[in-house]
């Protein structure tokens, strides 16, 4: 970290540094891969693939309450079937604790966080975005929430895909929780640290996750770490417009061959694909989509599934 400091993140990389490109496909075990998370899984894999980078494998299970027993393992056995190999080992957020204390520790003895014991209720009735209420009221940590105090917002980012993302102003100056009131550490603060841990250089993911980018740009700079590179994908949404999700009940990738699933999702990229690739083997399929892979055929906008 800055100042020197010693971090789990200034260890050993699990992976080799002199790679030019690290991407990673990092779900949450909260159910099956379904085709709008095939995306992303395709999307991130085939970026990599494409630069002869590396593409890693993390799986966020910080969130208990929202896990799914076997989901995890299904999640791993998902992406060998549609032939979506990693590189090295998984790494899994809940064996990252102490990494990510130490970030918190670290951030606090720097005066860039603080305790917050304000309620969700009380931050809907001003309006749904906190006010800084607790920066200076010096609250015990016991049932208190830990805020990153955002003194430089970051209002912009530019995105490979998108170009310049503006965000909203109110978002990007909120002070935001990195460590919740129950204990568990939150979403912007583990992708930050395992993302930094991992050496990974671009993250390849879906535009659901446009919003919190400017939050984790902000903790890279508190950091003194380097950002890396951002490309959001379309999202796969249903006729009411909301994207395909495990919240959403969006059916899990079926067991069959993958072979006619992959070339769906090639064509969903944009992705020049012919019938005849189906009947190609998985790994020369893949092969073909590595070869071909053009990022600039990448639709922006998200799109709707006729069958969903």
């Amino acid at each position: 970290m800055a100042n020197g400091l010693r971090s789990e993140a200034s260890a050993s990389l699990p992976v080799s540094s002199s790679v030019s490109y690290i991407g990673r496909f990092a779900p949450s075990p909260s159910g099956e891969l379904h085709f709008g998370s095939l995306i992303a899984a395709l999307g991130s894999y085939l970026q990599a693939r494409a630069q002869q980078g590396k593409w890693l494998v993390r799986i966020e299970d910080i969130d208990p309450p929202r896990e799914v027993p076997g989901a995890a393992q299904r999640i791993l056995q998902q992406l060998e079937q549609y032939g979506l190999h990693w590189d090295g080992e998984v790494l899994w957020q809940s064996q990252r604790h102490e990494a990510y204390r130490e970030a918190l520790a670290w951030l606090n003895q720097q005066g860039y966080s603080y305790y917050c014991t304000c309620t969700r209720s009380r931050i809907r009735e001003i309006g749904g975005l906190y006010d800084g209420y607790c920066r200076l009221l010096g609250r015990d940590p016991t049932h208190a929430a830990l805020r990153l105090r955002v003194d430089r917002p970051v209002e912009h980012f530019s995105d490979i895909l998108r170009g310049e993302v503006i965000a909203d102003a109110g978002l990007a100056r909120e002070d935001f929780i990195i460590h919740r009131r129950d204990g568990l550490f939150a979403y912007n603060l583990a992708v930050v640290v395992d993302d930094h841990f991992q050496g990974v250089t671009e993250v390849v993911r879906g535009a659901d996750l446009i919003e919190p980018t400017v939050r984790q740009i902000a903790l890279y700079q508190r950091f003194g770490w380097p950002a890396p590179r951002y490309l959001h994908l379309p999202l796969a949404v249903n006729a009411d417009g909301n994207k395909l999700s495990k919240q959403n009940h969006a059916p899990p990738l079926p067991e069959g061959d993958p072979r006619p699933v992959l070339v769906q999702a090639l064509r969903f990229l944009g992705q020049p694909v012919d019938d005849e690739w189906r009947d190609e083997t998985l790994p020369a399929l893949l092969a073909k989509a590595v070869a071909a892979w053009d990022l600039a055929r990448v639709p922006r906008q998200n799109i709707l599934l006729q069958n969903s």
